[in-house]
């Protein structure tokens, strides 16, 4: 990357005394310079292939309420997604919903590798440094991700949802206090699923023993301000009442 190019990690509230240690994956949609925009128009990194709409500005609201650390992603999903494993195919694809990724085509190892020291690593090495900070006190990993109202011409319902592996109680929780408020429209599992592919809550949450939770957020419901502090606020009370039994 030029020296010009952004830190791929952004922190908000370093040091926050939540216990809650936020996290945004695809909160960025930054390319290199040197990468020419990996070949695509702006209108298609304005779109949900390059990053998770309204995640960065849900995230950093959440912080402000909760007075809790928020670590995210500065580049695209499309650059180098942090949540696959490294080396998935996924993890730099050549396409994306339909959408071919030129500056992904034939990527050789080199290439592949420089993306991992420079975008990925640093990324989750500052989640590792802070999980360590906190060793010896409760924390609870709560990764933010959104997604796109429609999907291959399906109209998703959800308005959020929560990702899981039947194995976090925080989740549970979480999950029946959306259940509360919004019904149906609260996802178990939807639109996705928690499954081998996730990369990030594994990664730091597993080894360590902690908690975890994966928050979906629709994505028309948090693209605009007034909307991500309407979700903050929904949001940021059921996690203070969640994490009140533990």
């Amino acid at each position: 990357m030029h020296r010009d190019d952004p830190s791929p990690v952004y922190v908000t509230k370093p040091g926050g005394g939540c216990r809650l240690l936020l996290i945004g994956d695809h909160a960025g949609r930054a390319v290199p310079s040197g990468l020419d925009g990996l070949g695509l128009t702006p209108a298609d990194m304005d779109t949900h292939i390059a990053w998770d709409i309204g995640v960065a500005g849900l995230g950093e609201r959440l912080a402000a309420r909760l007075d809790a650390c928020f670590i995210r992603q500065t580049y695209s999903r499309l650059v180098i997604d942090c949540n696959r494993r490294p080396g998935a195919p996924a993890a730099m694809p050549e396409v994306s919903d339909g959408v071919t990724i030129p500056g992904n085509l034939g990527l050789d190892a080199q290439t592949q590798a420089a993306r991992r020291a420079e975008i990925y690593q640093p990324y989750q090495d500052a989640i590792a440094a802070e999980l360590d900070r906190r060793a010896g006190r409760p924390t609870i990993l709560v990764s933010l991700h959104s997604f796109t109202p429609v999907m291959q011409g399906f109209v998703r319902p959800w308005r959020m949802g929560v990702l899981h592996r039947n194995d976090s109680a925080f989740s549970n929780r979480v999950l029946a206090l959306l259940q509360r408020e919004l019904g149906a429209a609260a996802g178990d599992n939807q639109p996705y699923r928690m499954d081998e592919t996730d990369n990030t809550v594994p990664l730091h949450a597993d080894p360590r023993g902690l908690d975890y939770l994966e928050l979906e957020v629709r994505q028309d419901l948090i693209a605009e301000a007034s909307g991500q502090d309407q979700m903050a606020d929904l949001v940021a009370r059921l996690l203070i009442e969640a994490v009140r039994p533990g």
